[in-house]
């Protein structure tokens, strides 16, 4: 039975020797296997995934590998998990750890930063200068759950103490998994974009983060929030979640009707979610000379940029990746408050067997899937499967 040299345990939660995972073969390839339950070191705990959700990079690390390299090189037959979407409950704690409690809900960020670094140390982890420079002899202290690290397509995974935020008992484990796309539109809105209450802001693209970015926004108390999208079903789900204008991009010109709203004036913010070849452009014709711009999306090819329009309007341009910041935190706060119900995003449940079937959903967005749960297999799963 699990018992490593220093590491707290309870008799309430065995924790077995070995668990399954989904581990990276070839590009695409993810095979169900046996592999050793991870041990927590120092500032470290384990955690026994209970759920964790889909995001569009955990498509695209399967199909060609995560942003920093893993044990020295690509992630492919390396025995490598990816997922980092992920909440559980805390099951051992590495040498010294006291701040959580064997049995805890928790979810987790997903970026652990040297702390040691200038970005680091000013709080913004998601850019640390030692990004995937732990290979080798070398030991920068980084860490990146499913990216440079094994990540949540298992039954348990390590985290940093400061990677962990509590989980109320009236908090689902769907919604649990959620946080941290919360956390990312919270970072980009206030650490980064520093929105206060009253400003405007347009949201552009109604996937997860966009959606979200409008419940983010909402709840911090902009005024109008305006959500572009293609879909009318997910506008729906915007202004459920506090979108005060929904502008159908197909029906209408998006910058006409935000210009129209606005009264020619424009907005303080822009949320870009969408990553289309035009979208930075129209957001630099949405927003009011002196605006901002944060760019949350993963354009796929070079995008042509009109940087006159911002130079002459001083507009501020940023780009997030992530959750810094603690940002995390705050978003949790919001949700536990109710303040917005993010569970409004999540569409499909799976079971950890079931993984393959639950990335096709996401990726191909089957009954317009938008976030995609999976879970460790339960009787409810099962029968929701079978419905």
């Amino acid at each position: 039975m699990y018992a490593p040299q220093g590491v707290k345990l309870s008799p309430k939660m065995p924790v077995p020797d070995t668990m399954r995972a989904w581990v990276l073969g070839e590009p695409g390839e993810l095979k169900l296997v046996e592999k050793p339950v991870p041990v927590p070191k120092r500032a470290e705990v384990l955690v026994r995934i209970d759920a964790v959700a889909i995001c569009a990079t955990d498509l695209e690390v399967i199909a060609h590998g995560p942003p920093a390299k893993v044990q020295g090189g690509l992630p492919f037959n390396k025995n490598w998990t990816p997922g980092h979407e992920y909440m559980g409950t805390v099951a051992a704690l590495g040498p010294g750890v006291d701040e959580y409690a064997i049995g805890e809900r928790v979810t987790v960020e997903i970026h652990a930063g040297c702390r040691q670094c200038k970005r680091c140390r000013q709080g913004m982890y998601t850019s640390c200068l030692n990004y995937g420079l732990n290979y080798g002899d070398v030991d920068k202290g980084h860490r990146a759950n499913g990216f440079t690290t094994d990540g949540g397509f298992g039954e348990y995974a390590i985290n940093n103490i400061n990677t962990l935020v509590h989980v109320p008992d009236d908090m689902s484990d769907e919604e649990a998994t959620l946080v941290v796309t919360a956390g990312t539109a919270m970072y980009g809105l206030t650490e980064l974009g520093g929105l206060v209450a009253g400003e405007s802001i347009v949201v552009t693209g109604p996937g997860p983060i966009g959606l979200l970015g409008v419940a983010v926004a909402k709840a911090l108390g902009a005024e109008p929030v305006i959500l572009t999208g293609t879909r009318d079903n997910r506008l729906q789900i915007g202004r459920e979640l506090g979108a005060d204008h929904v502008i159908n991009v197909r029906r209408q010109d998006a910058v006409e009707a935000v210009q129209r709203i606005m009264n020619g004036r424009g907005v303080d913010y822009v949320l870009e979610c969408a990553g289309a070849p035009n979208a930075i452009d129209e957001a630099a014709r949405m927003v009011n000379r002196g605006g901002k711009i944060c760019l949350a999306a993963f354009p796929h090819e070079p995008v042509p940029i009109d940087v006159a329009a911002l130079v002459t309007n001083n507009i501020y341009l940023y780009g997030i990746r992530g959750e810094g910041k603690s940002a995390t935190h705050r978003a949790a706060a919001f949700m536990a408050q109710k303040r917005f119900d993010a569970t409004k995003i999540h569409t499909h449940t799976f079971g950890l067997d079931d993984l393959p079937t639950a990335l096709r959903y996401a990726r191909d967005r089957v009954d317009d899937a938008i976030k995609v749960v999976v879970k460790r297999r339960t009787e409810a799963v099962q029968q929701a499967a079978a419905e």
